[in-house]
């Protein structure tokens, strides 16, 4: 079964020959699996069966697109935000609205003559159509996209305090995301179009559910409304504990939730499942912070045969995933025992290795 029709199969809740998987790795974790593999890390989506295939058009390419080599190079991106390599992470260092005045707030241009070059992240990506799941990320949308620009304690006191002006930015912030997805819907075989917004912390939103339908859910809704338009599957990413809005993103025309941050109060995937299964899928779920870096590989066999039993219950809606990056202090077993749950065994992921391999010497 080929990958693309695999994850299709499972959003109808049909029968697959497995899970879809569409996992993600820490930088260090890619680097170390590279090396355990004896394959460059670019080949490890392929040798460990992933079935989506992606890439940023918005801010998030500014912030995981662009890799420094050593702790404290930087970057100033086309928002004006500056990054600085700190760890394995870019993290902001300089937020440009974060002393503007309103007038400066409302004069600030997105920079909508690089929409053409973000766009252009896709090109390699829609190759692989054929065989793989293929979607755009045109995130953050609306609220994570404003506090980048304004720095997170501004822009929460705008959102408390200054409701027409938040209101005028949060709307600004969705109008490019909204850009993005028209024109990406329109330009590539697209499967899915991926936003994302991290509007949740891992106790609780990180403001009122009211403020969030005030102020940001309708630019969300204006997004969704692109994919949906477009007859494209619609798939949602927010950390921590955002139970209360999921039923609101339902309403708008959600598809798939990401991560299902399971230790994160209101977040047990299969609560979830029961409670809006019939209208939602998944993706995550898999605990990063416990069970696999620090369980047993039965443990992480058991758990996630629990995990993908349960999510597919009604006959799909799951697309196996971890419920962060995986960290790189994972054991290569657990990571190994994960996916023969899924129905990828050890030996599958080293033949697929080897078979790298000996195509990269044949052609040297």
């Amino acid at each position: 079964m080929k990958s693309r029709d695999r994850v299709h199969a499972a959003l109808r809740r049909e029968l697959t020959d497995r899970v879809p998987i569409f996992m993600w790795f820490h930088p260090g974790t890619r680097t170390l699996l590279a090396e355990k593999l004896e394959i460059p890390s670019n080949h490890i989506d392929t040798v460990l069966g992933n079935d989506v295939r992606m890439t940023w058009v918005n801010n998030n390419y500014a912030m995981e697109g662009i890799v420094h080599e050593h702790d404290g190079q930087s970057h100033v991106d086309d928002w004006g935000i500056r990054w600085v390599k700190d760890g394995p992470y870019n993290q902001i260092s300089h937020f440009p609205l974060a002393d503007a005045s309103k007038e400066e707030l409302l004069a600030y241009e997105f920079p909508v003559e690089r929409i053409e070059f973000l766009l252009s992240r896709m090109e390699p990506i829609v190759e692989q159509a054929d065989e793989y799941f293929i979607g755009c990320d045109v995130s953050p949308n609306v609220f994570e996209m404003y506090w980048r620009l304004r720095g997170l304690e501004a822009a929460m006191c705008d959102m408390a305090g200054e409701l027409e002006l938040a209101g005028e930015m949060l709307g600004r912030c969705g109008d490019f995301a909204v850009r993005l997805s028209e024109l990406a819907c329109r330009r590539f075989p697209l499967d899915w179009l991926w936003a994302g917004d991290d509007v949740a912390s891992q106790r609780s939103m990180l403001f009122s559910p009211q403020t969030w339908r005030n102020l940001v859910k309708p630019h969300l809704a204006r997004c969704f409304q692109v994919g949906r338009s477009h007859d494209l599957w619609m798939a949602y990413h927010c950390c921590g504990a955002l139970r209360p809005i999921i039923p609101d993103l339902i309403e708008i025309g959600l598809d798939v939730l990401n991560p299902i941050q399971c230790n994160c109060p209101g977040m047990d995937a299969l609560e979830l499942k029961r409670e809006f299964g019939a209208d939602l899928s998944f993706m995550g779920g898999v605990d990063t912070q416990d069970l696999l870096p620090n369980g047993t590989a039965e443990e992480v066999r058991r758990e996630t045969r629990r995990l993908i039993d349960g999510m597919t219950s009604d006959g799909g809606g799951y697309i196996l995933a971890a419920s962060h990056t995986i960290p790189p202090e994972t054991p290569l077993e657990n990571i190994l025992a994960m996916y023969a749950e899924a129905g990828i065994s050890r030996e599958e992921i080293f033949d697929r290795a080897a078979t790298i391999r000996s195509g990269m010497s044949k052609s040297e």
